[in-house]
């Protein structure tokens, strides 16, 4: 590695070449406020000026740079904390603000806006400069995403994070000068754009100017109304939820969740993962089918909304591809309003059921006119892991007092250590491959583990397969920039494969758009690596609660045996194509 000499405040340093002032002032243990800046140059437009500070190179002049962007070099001496340094930052974010609405009581990001954050580092002044403002766009047309201009500072992460985790342009700068803003193409609403609302442009916002669209109001109301309201949860949210609560980064917290959620007054909880054991048994059913068949392959999973709604805009040619299994929550909700609801004497009209989710593109998923039966929605409300955490604090609840409490355990309180990691790019595929290896060998996999399919990156991974005979080849994909590469390969005759999982967000559920927020001005007890580290830690947090259950696969799941025995008939059945699968749109109009 080659390096070079440096100064910063008069100390000497000794750094990679290539760094930027801004990553080699952190490695030397200097904090320089920045909001454009993210992730090692994901995003770094210098647009903002927040992390302006003063470099001399040789003999040079003293000179206001944008740390960002400016590389470090021989010889060069750095101020941070000159008058001339302070007071230009302290200007620029005032500047900031004098364009930016300010009601930070009422707004979502409140506690973790990191225009705050660095307002007070800099120390801005109220009302420094006052005026004319950028005239404003609210969409709220979306079930999944909420858009105010007036909180963007244009600081274009949320443009950056689209193209490179999907390759898609969604989001881009429009109109300009005072006018710019940053919205789909022409200002559009995301109803009218082909977003696949994933959420991943709420999770890189400094700002309030993009979240999710909350839903906590509806199950109030539903409450009011005496419905019989049911939770579900997903396996990603235990391995983020604590962090609204501060703990470290992969802790699980799922007992601690479960009281809470009891105290909030839902009358069941009840965990996704039967619905993902559920899954995997119809799935893998499928999957089996089409092999022996002669079905149409590679057989695609269906689980991430997303990814979904991408295949839908760009790829409604290799639809058939699609399992047509509902996703987990989805099928779970079926099951709640029908079979749950009939052992409890409920009419399925007075049972509402609300899923804790990962992710936002579930908002628009439970909404899809194919998510119902005899008129009655499978999901009502799907809050984000954020969400259920504001719900949590806006009670009253000491989280880190709650005890460790269990789901409920009737009809569909159990689950396998296959289900859980549904929530990591690859798990699903390994959840699979554990049922399907049963039901070609007639006995169980040794390993249990199917490690080549594991990973928690976005890119390809691929792996062969021998069971009994019959090869299985099978590709995991996360993020739709690596989807992209398998499906073209599928457009072109060119797939090898036999079974493909596709996550919308890289690194899968536990990197999901209603994830808890990942910033590391607010995370002080994290290491430095934190955004390079915290999908592993989650992922983590997954594998292990798998390596402790004493079922580890799907199919033997008893609750699940016991469901098909009184209620579904068989995988596949007449009946469980009614309530768990569902169909797409093939001609899904693009806006573009």
């Amino acid at each position: 590695m080659e390096t070079v000499n440096i100064t910063i405040e008069g100390q000497s340093y000794q750094v990679e070449k290539g760094l930027t002032i801004l990553e080699a002032a952190k490695k030397c243990g200097y904090e320089i406020p920045s909001l454009c800046a993210f992730n090692h140059g994901e995003c770094s437009l210098a647009s903002c000026r927040v992390c302006l500070v003063e470099a001399q190179e040789g003999k040079g002049p003293n000179r206001l740079v944008a740390s960002c962007v400016y590389p470090v070099s021989e010889g060069m001496n750095v101020t941070i904390g000159s008058p001339k340094a302070t007071a230009a930052r302290r200007t620029s974010v005032e500047l900031l603000l004098s364009n930016h609405n300010r009601n930070c009581q009422e707004c979502d990001k409140n506690g973790k806006c990191e225009l705050l954050h660095v307002a007070q580092v800099t120390g801005a002044r109220e009302n420094m400069y006052q005026g004319e403002q950028t005239p404003v766009t609210v969409d709220m047309l979306s079930p999944s995403i909420k858009r105010d201009t007036s909180k963007c500072i244009l600081c274009g992460r949320c443009v950056a994070r689209c193209q490179n985790a999907h390759g898609l342009s969604v989001l881009g700068f429009e109109k300009r000068g005072f006018n710019t803003i940053v919205g789909p193409a022409e200002n559009r609403s995301f109803m009218d754009s082909p977003c696949i609302l994933c959420g991943q442009c709420t999770t890189v916002c400094p700002t309030g100017a993009l979240t999710e669209v909350s839903e906590i109001d509806k199950i109030d109301e539903a409450f009011r109304a005496g419905k019989h309201v049911v939770v579900q949860v997903a396996p990603a949210v235990r391995a983020s939820l604590g962090e609204e609560f501060d703990y470290p980064i992969g802790t699980p917290v799922t007992g601690k969740m479960i009281a809470a959620l009891r105290r909030l007054g839902f009358e069941r909880c009840y965990d996704v993962n039967f619905g993902a054991d559920l899954t995997i048994m119809e799935e893998g059913t499928e999957l089996l089918g089409r092999i022996q068949n002669g079905g149409t392959l590679p057989m695609i999973t269906s689980c991430s909304p997303g990814w979904i709604n991408y295949a839908e805009y760009y790829y409604g040619d290799l639809l058939d591809h699609v399992s047509s299994c509902k996703s987990p929550h989805q099928m779970q909700g079926a099951i709640i309003k029908s079979y749950w609801a009939k052992q409890m004497g409920y009419d399925p009209a007075d049972v509402f059921v609300v899923s804790i989710m990962p992710c936002t593109a579930k908002k628009f998923e439970k909404d899809r006119p194919e998510m119902e039966h005899d008129g009655i929605r499978d999901v009502d409300v799907v809050l984000t892991t954020r969400e259920l955490g504001k719900m949590i604090k806006r009670s009253g609840i000491n989280f880190k007092r709650l005890p460790d409490e269990d789901w409920d355990q009737d009809i569909m309180g159990e689950y396998t250590g296959a289900a859980v990691i549904f929530g990591v790019t690859g798990g699903v595929m390994e959840a699979a491959l554990r049922t399907v290896y049963y039901k070609l060998t007639g006995s169980e996999y040794g390993k249990i583990e199917f490690t080549e399919v594991r990973g928690h990156d976005a890119g390809i991974r691929e792996a062969s397969l021998d069971i009994n005979g019959t090869v299985v080849n099978v590709a995991i994909a996360s993020g739709m920039k690596s989807a992209k590469v398998l499906l073209d390969q599928i457009r072109n005759g060119e797939s090898k494969y036999h079974f493909i999982e596709i996550m919308g967000c890289p690194g899968g559920c536990i990197n999901g758009g209603g994830q808890s927020y990942v910033k590391p001005c607010f995370l002080p007890n994290e290491d430095d690596d934190i955004l390079d580290t915290y999908k592993e830690k989650r992922a983590n947090a997954l594998y292990s609660e798998d390596e402790r259950q004493t079922i580890r696969q799907s199919h033997n799941n008893k609750q699940v045996q016991e469901l098909y025995e009184k209620f579904l008939g068989e995988p596949n059945s007449h009946l469980a194509h009614e309530l768990l699968h569902t169909t797409y749109n093939k001609n899904r109009e693009r806006f573009n």
